[in-house]
């Protein structure tokens, strides 16, 4: 297969990544975890360390990078940066099968099925679907938390009174949560603990 000309190769495991390639805040901490080191060990005094901290921490490109390390290792010694991860590969959009089967996971807390709903959406369609899956565990850590604060709240008297309020808002977020996932939507619930991974 041919490359196209003028087309950066991306540098494999252990390679060094060109100098004018920008660096992420992974590679960054790397070398400040080294600098760190070398002025743990006394191989420099607290203005160098100062130096190199801050010519690691604003640096913009490799090229800013490697002549830190190599002060610190000399040119063949020098660890390589950590290598660039593997480009992620963009999850398929949820068919229409798959945005109703989770919709389905979060309205049925408003007729009166909480967490029975979203378990079986995750146990079955959420070990094919990704997105079912997401949206079946989103729903049920929420359904979860929803019940055990309706067990919970009766023992104070304002608990008694926040009651009511606290159903109406998790029947309105359910179908919040439900049209959004109707339009390939990632809802999150605010306030929930999430004890199912």
């Amino acid at each position: 297969m041919a490359i196209m000309a003028g087309v950066p190769k991306t540098p494999g495991p252990g390679q060094v990544p060109p100098a004018h390639l920008r660096v992420t805040n992974q590679d960054r901490e790397h070398v400040v975890e080294h600098v760190k080191t070398a002025y743990a060990e006394g191989r420099f005094d607290k203005l160098e360390f100062d130096d190199r901290l801050e010519r690691a921490m604003t640096a913009r490109t490799h090229g800013d990078l490697m002549p830190i390390m190599t002060e610190l290792y000399g040119a063949q010694a020098a660890p390589r940066l950590a290598p660039l991860p593997p480009p992620v590969r963009p999850e398929r959009a949820p068919e229409s099968n798959e945005r109703l089967g989770a919709a389905v996971g979060h309205l049925l807390m408003v007729v009166g099925i909480p967490i029975v709903g979203p378990l079986i959406l995750l146990l079955t369609g959420g070990k094919t679907s990704p997105y079912i899956r997401r949206q079946a565990l989103e729903a049920l850590n929420f359904q979860i938390t929803v019940v055990g604060a309706t067990v919970l709240l009766p023992f104070t008297v304002i608990g008694v009174v926040l009651l009511p309020v606290l159903w109406v808002a998790a029947v309105v977020l359910a179908i919040v949560g439900g049209l959004s996932s109707l339009t390939e939507g990632n809802f999150r619930y605010p306030l929930t603990l999430r004890l199912v991974k």
